[in-house]
């Protein structure tokens, strides 16, 4: 009986695998991810809340204890069976911020820290050729496109959630596209493009990010 009831403690464990704060949503981003949003899209400027649990049906509980205790908008939960993840935001800073004690509160006498963030994988492309360009914009249609001759930065993330940070703080740093910024899933994936100069100092706004991501 002792067996089964640790057993049974086991499976109600939730891991934390990814809590970012983002303070404002840049235009690019606020808009990509309102393409993609199930739920209330957020706006340019709003603040932004994204976390990410194992196993994935534990986000239901943390969605229900954001909404209830704050003023907070769902713009997205998505639920599989290895992880759960939910976003929200609103105008007010205060708002998010509050929503993200709550969850921590709620979870910090079951839960670990966050889990960190590692680079899967890393690349400058430059001088992209117009095949190349016609496919990446054929597959991704939720973005802009991509033009050639242009520089192409792609990263990918473990977990995946952090890349929404990675993509906020390119925006903000330089002058370029957001091609595709997916957060769901075991990996993170971004694709930016632009001029040469642009895409090195985003690039470089993102790796940053990933290695000292915000936390409220």
């Amino acid at each position: 009986m002792q067996n089964f009831a640790r057993l049974c403690q086991q499976h109600t464990m939730i891991k934390l695998r990814t809590y970012v704060y983002i303070d404002s949503l840049q235009p690019q981003l606020a808009e990509y991810m309102a393409s993609v949003s199930q739920g209330f899209p957020p706006v340019p400027g709003n603040a932004c809340l994204w976390v990410e649990v194992s196993p994935g049906m534990a986000i239901h509980r943390l969605t229900d204890k954001a909404l209830k205790a704050t003023r907070v908008h769902l713009a997205q939960q998505v639920v599989e069976r290895a992880f759960g993840s939910m976003v929200v935001h609103h105008r007010d800073q205060s708002d998010v911020a509050e929503a993200g004690r709550v969850l921590l509160s709620h979870l910090g006498v079951e839960m670990s820290e966050p889990q960190p963030c590692e680079i899967a994988w890393q690349e400058t492309i430059r001088g992209m050729t117009p095949d190349h360009t016609v496919l990446i914009n054929r597959q991704n249609r939720r973005g802009s496109m991509i033009l050639p001759d242009q520089s192409m930065f792609i990263l990918e993330t473990e977990p995946a959630g952090f890349i929404v940070y990675a993509a906020n703080q390119a925006e903000k740093a330089a002058n370029i596209t957001l091609i595709d910024v997916r957060a769901v899933g075991a990996f993170g994936r971004l694709t930016l493009s632009g001029r040469e100069a642009d895409v090195d100092e985003a690039a470089a706004a993102a790796i940053a990010a990933i290695r000292n991501p915000s936390v409220i």
